[in-house]
């Protein structure tokens, strides 16, 4: 009996991409930083275990918006042919289906917040539902990627504090180019298949100057991070995780120069420990104050 529920349950685990969750950290980890600035240390527990969740449920929703937008073009994609509508293991209607559920889910739990923060979490909701489209129509779909997965940064200190101080939108912003960043990097693995699907990357717009760009977004990262810290006041710890990011940086540009289809997804796997080392700066400078 366990084997046949597990069997109906397979297809809906894989559409949510449950069983990668590296999306789940990639966006974890600036949520988590925006929090414990807001609080300036530890935030409040309650807050903290409802952004987790949102989190989870959110990265899943957008997953399976994901999969409904690209339900024609999956089949065409090596990394993508699998996925569950491109093999007819789900229906376009489930998709739909599983993807109101979630949200309907993230919402219930942004509901124990405040009125301010339920009113960004509209946007957030927006951003996930619109940027899955997004690669028809323009070469930056990243961008919005990097909004949607942002947009969590304002929500956490109108959750913690009821405020949006500047430094709200300088984390928005270095979380947008980190993001248009690592997934360009994910883009360049699937370039050729997306070419002859027809669909728009920042991959294929940065053509043969992608590594230079990749590293122009790198830099612009860690400078707009040191601004960050300067503004904060934060200790040198915060700077030592940045150098350490740093070193990841170069590291993804050297694994990428044969531009080979696993080193670009290697790179873009690498940024969870990017993400990771830079909260974990956050949070010794705070444990250390």
């Amino acid at each position: 009996m366990m084997t046949n529920i597990w069997h109906q349950l397979q297809p809906y685990w894989q559409l949510t991409r449950m069983h990668r969750p590296i999306g789940i950290l990639l966006l974890l980890w600036p949520t988590l930083m925006a929090l414990w600035i807001a609080a300036k240390g530890i935030p409040d527990s309650k807050i903290l275990l409802i952004f987790i969740a949102g989190v989870v449920l959110m990265r899943a929703a957008g997953c399976a918006i994901n999969d409904y937008a690209d339900r024609h073009i999956d089949g065409q994609i090596w990394r993508t042919e699998n996925r569950p509508l491109a093999t007819g293991a789900l229906t376009a209607r489930q998709a739909l289906l599983t993807f109101a559920v979630l949200v309907l889910a993230a919402l219930i739990l942004v509901l124990q917040l405040n009125l301010f923060t339920i009113a960004l979490s509209l946007v957030a909701v927006m951003l996930a539902t619109l940027y899955p489209f997004m690669k028809r129509f323009t070469y930056l779909p990243q961008l919005v990627l990097g909004m949607a997965f942002g947009w969590a940064i304002p929500m956490a200190f109108a959750a913690q504090s009821n405020t949006l101080p500047g430094i709200v939108w300088w984390l928005l912003l270095a979380n947008v180019v980190w993001t248009t960043m690592y997934d360009t990097f994910y883009a360049m693995a699937d370039r050729q298949d997306d070419l002859q699907a027809g669909v728009k990357s920042t991959a294929i717009l940065f053509g043969k100057y992608d590594l230079l760009i990749q590293g122009l977004l790198q830099l612009m990262y860690l400078i707009i991070m040191v601004w960050v810290g300067l503004q904060l006041q934060f200790s040198l710890v915060f700077y030592l995780g940045l150098v350490a990011a740093a070193l990841l940086f170069v590291y993804q540009l050297w694994l990428c120069k044969a531009r080979e289809r696993q080193a670009c997804l290697q790179a873009f796997l690498n940024n969870n420990w990017v993400g990771a080392i830079v909260f974990l700066g956050v949070v010794m400078h705070y444990g250390l104050s």
